[in-house]
Formats: structure tokens, C-alpha cells, sequence
């Protein structure tokens, strides 16, 4: 028996395979991507609960809820709401004509 045949026997061919290279990759690539699919899965909602909370609140969410809208095509007024106003609750209403009535 040639050397080469008793050292083939006893350590099998280590050549580098392109094939386990790409087995490999894909494994990799499986792994993160179920990580980020279960990532997603879990902060989207956790994110989507934290986002509808904070809006219903708007003193903390920042947003500006004044409304606006008119009575009736024949009575025209504007209301006027004022920080500066003693009572938050008071409101100004000012007719076409000028006349003020209300917390002016």
C-alpha cells in the first residue's frame, strides 16, 4: 500500500465544497430571518398600543383638538375661546354686525 492511500483513509478529504458554503449561508440567513419576523410580530403591537394611548390624551399627545363648524345658513357668528380668558370653559360670540356677547 502507497502512503497516499493509507493517509486518504485515515483523514478523509477536507476540500473546501461550495455546496456547504451556501447550506450554511441560508441557515444564517433563516435564522435571522425568523428572528426579525418574530421580532415584528411581538413590537408591533406592543408599539401600535403605546402610539393609540398617548393620542387619546391631548394634553400629552400634543394635538390640538378645536373644533370648528357653523349653525345654520341665516345665523352667522364666530365663537372665540381664549387662554387669557378667566374661565377655560369661556367663550366669546361675535355677530356679523359686531355685537359681542358671552365672556368678552
Amino acid at each position: 500500500m502507497s502512503l497516499d492511500r493509507e493517509w486518504d483513509s485515515i483523514r478523509p478529504d477536507r476540500s473546501f465544497r461550495a455546496a456547504n458554503a451556501g447550506m450554511s449561508i441560508l441557515r444564517i440567513t433563516l435564522l435571522f430571518g425568523s428572528a426579525a419576523v418574530a421580532l415584528a410580530l411581538i413590537a408591533v403591537p406592543v408599539l401600535d398600543k403605546q402610539t393609540r394611548s398617548s393620542s387619546r390624551d391631548p394634553l400629552t399627545s400634543g394635538l390640538d383638538t378645536m373644533n370648528t363648524g357653523s349653525v345654520g345658513a341665516r345665523a352667522t357668528y364666530t365663537l372665540r375661546r381664549s387662554v387669557l380668558q378667566p374661565s377655560p370653559s369661556s367663550v366669546c360670540i361675535i355677530r356679523p354686525d359686531g355685537q359681542r356677547s358671552g365672556d368678552c
